[in-house]
């Protein structure tokens, strides 16, 4: 055989391989989890989950009362001008199903003005600051009975910030 055709020949084979290797095996629901629970602890390892996550179902409210008594808060979510409030997030088909986001408590910024009066400011905005996250999607397989893996990036609130009011 001539040294062109065998070249030829592995040229159209690497991308078969490749994909043999590359592709997720359709598998019960029992192997997805223990697989997606390898995946996340290897290839795409969680951010740790904070200590506070709040009701999403309860409203979430701009805590002014809170600059007015001047506490020394620990957290930063609750010493931000732009204070925020972690909820959870449910989504059947991912893994991890569920992961927490923040949630801005106010439209505006609050303001803390020299006489020790407190105001949330619409001259500003509260503006979430995302974060890109890998998840592993449940993707059905063609046989209607099994699953794969497919990893998903999405946009993730992780807290918020203040910032000037864009005007058209």
């Amino acid at each position: 055989m001539d040294v062109r055709v065998i070249f030829t020949l592995v040229l159209c084979l690497v991308p078969v391989w490749t994909c043999m290797i590359n592709s997720e095996r359709c598998c019960d629901e029992e192997t997805l989890q223990r697989t997606a629970k390898k995946k996340l602890g290897s290839l795409y390892p969680q951010p740790p989950e904070p200590a506070s996550v709040a009701d999403a179902s309860a409203p979430a409210t701009c805590p002014l009362e809170l600059y007015q008594k001047m506490l020394l808060l620990p957290e930063i979510k609750d010493r931000s001008l732009s204070p925020w409030r972690y909820i959870t997030v449910t989504k059947p088909n991912h893994f991890p199903h569920t992961y927490v986001e923040a949630e801005c408590l106010c439209q505006g910024c609050i303001l803390v003005h020299e006489n020790g009066s407190v105001e949330e400011s619409h001259d500003y905005n509260s503006a979430v600051i995302t974060q890109t996250r890998v998840f592993l999607k449940r993707v059905p397989c063609s046989n209607g009975t099994t699953y794969r893996l497919m990893p998903v990036s999405e946009q993730v609130a992780v807290g918020c910030t203040c910032v000037k009011y864009k005007s058209s």
